[in-house]
């Protein structure tokens, strides 16, 4: 794994070099917009709509539309007294516990790992915040930004790091429209609570996979083979009772535990086999 950004994290007065690993990867399948009729990429160019040309780079500056339509212009030298990536340090502020921490804050997560002359200082940091039981949040500027971050424990050796959005980054729920005053009776809440009791389990990441993507490359190896491509028919859903549906759900998943009990030894050992 390559590191996509080196150097350190301080807190007090101790500094700890590092490297940052992205931790994470997109596997969303991309698709190029084509000419149908010749089958070439589509290729971009950049214009000036109001001198009718192609514009060059060195005649593109970083602009900021403060009214509509109105823009300044902000020179290099304009940042020059912001904080940038030359600095290279993940700040830390504060500790605190992860369980105060609302997951709609969380962005991107990155590995965390020593450099070679900071290898002590990288597992006392550990030992610190796993014993404390405690995370931290600090600082940190990459690609331009500055993102508020936590860092974490991870596994049994390693830190990760997490980049937030401030507060200010996140919307208003309150925006979200939902119904007031909606009531519920007793049975309903009583039989959602054991409908969610009996769909509960510990959490084991593995089992889940992204069955869209893999229909999408089924879809695209067949074209590549020339095999033709059927498209199912969607079934129209039906408005049911919000009661029957309950009972259903309940049944369903009864059903659903008792299957999975004596094949659960099998059902790990195929996972665990990649298959």
């Amino acid at each position: 794994m390559r590191a996509m950004w080196r150097g350190s994290i301080s807190f007090g007065l101790i500094n700890v070099p590092i490297k940052m690993y992205a931790a994470t990867e997109n596997k969303r399948i991309g698709f190029r917009q084509i000419h149908r009729q010749c089958g070439t990429p589509i290729s971009y160019q950049k214009v000036c709509t109001t001198c009718n040309r192609k514009v060059e780079e060195d005649e593109i500056a970083r602009g900021y539309e403060f009214e509509k339509g109105r823009y300044v212009i902000i020179e290099d030298k304009d940042l020059e007294s912001i904080p940038d990536e030359t600095t290279r340090t993940i700040d830390i502020i504060d500790f605190v516990n992860l369980a105060d921490i609302d997951p709609i804050y969380f962005g991107n997560s990155y590995f965390l790992g020593p450099e070679e002359t900071g290898q002590k200082a990288y597992v006392l940091l550990r030992k610190a915040m796993e014993e404390g039981g405690k995370i931290a949040i600090a600082k940190v500027v990459i690609r331009s930004k500055q993102s508020l971050a936590c860092i974490r424990p991870y596994g049994e050796r390693h830190l990760v790091m997490e980049t937030m959005f401030y507060p200010d980054e996140v919307r208003n729920v309150e925006e979200v429209p939902v119904q007031q005053n909606v009531k519920l009776n007793e049975k309903e809440i009583e039989m959602a609570v054991q409908l969610v009791e009996s769909l509960s389990t510990s959490f084991e990441p593995e089992k889940y996979t992204d069955d869209y993507r893999q229909a999408l490359i089924d879809i695209i190896q067949a074209k590549i083979e020339g095999e033709e491509v059927t498209t199912p028919t969607p079934q129209e859903g039906k408005v049911v009772d919000l009661m029957e549906a309950l009972k259903a759900s309940l049944e369903l998943a009864e059903k659903a535990k008792k299957t999975k009990e004596p094949s659960k030894g099998r059902r790990k050992e195929k996972v665990a086999g990649g298959v």
